[in-house]
C-alpha cells in the first residue's frame, strides 16, 4: 500500500497573534489521505510491513471511543485487504461514537473491555487470545511507529526551522521527530492528556540517536484532558481557519496551535524563532464539535 506524499505541503501562515518577529509554518500531513491521514500512517507503515513479513493478515490494536489511531487502522486495513480488531477502552455505550461507527463500517471488529482491564492491557497475553494477529500497540507506540515518524521531516525542507512542535498522545511522533531533527533544532511536544508526565519516559525509550537535540514536553495546554473541549477552543480553531485556511482537529492540533499561540504571547518562543508545527491529521474527530 502506497500513498502519494506529494499531496503534503509546507504551508507558511500568518495569524493576528503571530508577531512579525516570528515565522510559523504547518507541515500539512492531514493532506496525505482523507482517512489514513497525518502521523497515523507513518506510525502504521512499518508495523504493517512487519505484519506482512510474518505472514499475518489480521491486525489487533487498541484505543478509546475517539481514537484517531483506531479510525486510521481500520481504514488502512481495509485498503490493504487486512482484517482487524480494535480493543476499545470502556463498556460498550448505547450509541457508538462517530469514530467507532466509521471503524466498524470499514470492517473493524470491536471488542469492548472495562477501563480497569484496559489499564492492564500491556500485561495481557493478547498473542494467546489472538494467535493469528499482529499486535500494534495503542497509537502505534513502538519502535516501528517511531521509525515511520522519522520520515516526516524528510517530506519538505525543514532545515531552516529553529523549533518543531507537535501534539502528543503516546509521544511516538515526537520521538521520531527527535530522532530525525537537526542537532540545533529544539522540539516541543504538547500533550493532550492531563497528568501525562509519564510521557517523558515513553519518549525517551524510543529515542535512538546518541546525542538528541533539545526537547521538552509542554503540559500546560491539555485543556482538561483527552477529548475534552475547553472554553474558547472551537472559536480559536474557527478563527485560525478563517485567517489561514488550515483546518484543525479538536483533539490534537487545535490544542497544539492554541498552546503555541499562548506560549508565543508568554515569550516562550524568542524573537527570530522559526516554528514548524506538525499537522497530525485527525480531522475525522471533529464531529465532537457538534
Amino acid at each position: 500500500m502506497q500513498f502519494n506524499y506529494s499531496n503534503i505541503i509546507l504551508q507558511q501562515f500568518k495569524a493576528t497573534w503571530l508577531p512579525d518577529t516570528i515565522l510559523a509554518a504547518m507541515l500539512r500531513l492531514d493532506l496525505l489521505h482523507p482517512e489514513v491521514s497525518g502521523n497515523k500512517w507513518f506510525k502504521l507503515k512499518y508495523n504493517l510491513i512487519a505484519a506482512a513479513a510474518q505472514g499475518k493478515s489480521h491486525i489487533l490494536t487498541f484505543g478509546g471511543a475517539y481514537s484517531n489511531h483506531i479510525a486510521a487502522t481500520a481504514a488502512a486495513c481495509q485498503l490493504a485487504g487486512l482484517t482487524c480488531t480494535g480493543i476499545i477502552r470502556g463498556e460498550k455505550p448505547p450509541v457508538l461514537s462517530h469514530t467507532l461507527q466509521e471503524a466498524m463500517a470499514k470492517g473493524m471488529q470491536l471488542q469492548f473491555i472495562s477501563r480497569e482491564a484496559y489499564r492492564h492491557k500491556n500485561t495481557t497475553d493478547w498473542a494467546s487470545l489472538f494467535p493469528d494477529a499482529f499486535i500494534v500497540p495503542e497509537g502505534g507506540n513502538n519502535a516501528a511507529g517511531a521509525k515511520g515518524c522519522e520520515e516526516i521531516l524528510t517530506l519538505a525542507d525543514t532545515s531552516s526551522f529553529t523549533h518543531i512542535a507537535c501534539a502528543c498522545g503516546t509521544g511516538t511522533t515526537l520521538a521520531g521527530l527527535i530522532n530525525s531533527a537537526l542537532p540545533a533544532q529544539e522540539l516541543r511536544g504538547y500533550p493532550v492528556l492531563k497528568g501525562a508526565e509519564y510521557l517523558e519516559q515513553e519518549v525517551s525509550a524510543l529515542i535512538t540517536v546518541p546525542r538528541p537535540p533539545l526537547w521538552q514536553l509542554v503540559h500546560e495546554h491539555h485543556g482538561g484532558g483527552y477529548a475534552k473541549v475547553p472554553a474558547g477552543l472551537k472559536e480559536f480553531m474557527e478563527d485560525f481557519f478563517i485567517q489561514t485556511g488550515i483546518p484543525l482537529d479538536i483533539v490534537y492540533t487545535g490544542k497544539l496551535v492554541r498552546g503555541v499561540c499562548e506560549d508565543i504571547k508568554a515569550g516562550k518562543y524568542p524573537s527570530g524563532s522559526r516554528i514548524l508545527l506538525i499537522h497530525t491529521g485527525g480531522l475525522q474527530g471533529n464531529p465532537l464539535l457538534s
